[in-house]
């Protein structure tokens, strides 16, 4: 009997996940689909066409989302798209897609769902009596500049509508996309309605392109800091997530490119592995880092229990022990020695003008 382990899946070229696994935990068939601009291309490397991106359009009866965690600080979020095409081997979303029946794995990066009708759902929640305007938050689940974006254009229809009453917006990307909208963005800035985070993970480029294939070049989200910084979008920089072994001994270098690109505000966090997420990133150890996969799952469980994944509030983000400590130890002085985080973003909320079907006089 042969007890050699199974040989392991090659990486795919152009997504995160390994494989598919694990299972969906339902079964969803019969979705239309609609190929993206990135898969017209020519087979990788001779093997073949990659895994096409395929786009069901949902109609939902409401776009705004409610959140009570205790320990999130937003109560409302707009996700335009499920699923994410930038395919982040740690994406703590992915398991959200097992509720569509499908594997958090290379369908969480393939088979997205798209929201046409979002901004004009927002406009009529917007109007609703007694609603109370809050900042709503973007990025928060499925970043929201994803490639789809390109030819969707949900997310800035959903700005639009935004801009014009008025409506405070924190967004979070890994996108340099993001600068297609300054537009509306910079207007917004100067009455104190937008801010934005860029995630910047790592600033090697070859580490990004099998961490986070399809999500904008370190080198591009540092510009895209400048470029908002340029006219006056208060910005941040998110060190997050902090993946021991392998990207944290860039947390300097990364907090200096930040400031110096204008970023004000700068936030870490040690990877997370929820559900189905730490499967999945075993694998891609396996697959991309097998000299030092044991050693990263140490580190992590270290700062989390002993466990992949430390689920429960107030401790999910608040990792321990004294690696963590020394992560943030780095994290502040990196911060104050670039003078960030030394003023907090305020957004204006007094400015919501509730939208009408009425014709203004004037």
């Amino acid at each position: 009997m042969d007890d050699s382990p199974s040989p392991l899946p090659p990486a795919i070229k152009g997504r995160g996940a390994i494989s598919a696994a694990p299972s969906a935990r339902f079964d969803d068939k019969g979705r239309e689909s609609d190929g993206d601009w990135l898969d017209l291309r020519d087979g990788i490397d001779g093997e073949g066409p990659p895994p096409r991106t395929e786009v069901t359009i949902e109609h939902p009866r409401t776009i705004i989302t409610r959140n009570q965690s205790p320990d999130i600080s937003f109560d409302r979020s707009i996700n335009p798209y499920r699923g994410c095409e930038h395919g982040c081997i740690y994406c703590f979303a992915r398991p959200t897609h097992a509720y569509q029946n499908l594997s958090p794995g290379l369908d969480f990066e393939t088979k997205l769902f798209a929201k046409p009708d979002a901004a004009a759902l927002l406009r009529k929640e917007l109007a609703r009596p007694g609603y109370r305007c809050a900042p709503l938050a973007m990025g928060t689940n499925t970043d929201p500049y994803q490639p789809i974006e390109q030819r969707w254009r949900i997310m800035r229809s959903i700005v639009e509508v935004l801009a014009e009453h008025d409506h405070p917006l924190g967004i979070t990307t890994k996108s340099a996309r993001i600068v297609r909208d300054i537009d509306l963005l910079g207007p917004m800035a100067e009455k104190g309605l937008v801010s934005v985070m860029m995630s910047v993970t790592t600033l090697d480029p070859t580490l990004a392109r099998i961490m986070e294939p399809r999500a904008s070049s370190p080198r591009q989200r540092i510009a895209a800091i400048a470029a908002l910084s340029k006219v006056g979008i208060p910005t941040s920089i998110s060190v997050a997530p902090i993946v021991p072994a392998i990207t944290d001994h860039e947390i300097e270098a990364i907090v200096e490119a930040g400031a110096e690109a204008g970023a004000r505000n700068a936030f870490s966090l040690a990877v997370r592995l929820p559900h189905e997420v730490a499967p999945l990133f075993r694998e891609w150890l396996a697959v991309h880092y097998p000299d030092r996969a044991a050693k990263v799952m140490a580190l992590i469980q270290g700062m989390r229990g002993g466990r992949d994944n430390e689920p429960d509030f107030h401790k999910r983000f608040r990792p321990n022990g004294a690696y963590a400590a020394a992560l943030h130890a780095r994290f502040k002085l990196a911060c104050r020695k670039h003078g960030l985080n030394q003023v907090r973003f305020e957004l204006r909320t007094d400015l919501f003008r509730v939208p009408t079907d009425q014709l203004s006089l004037f």
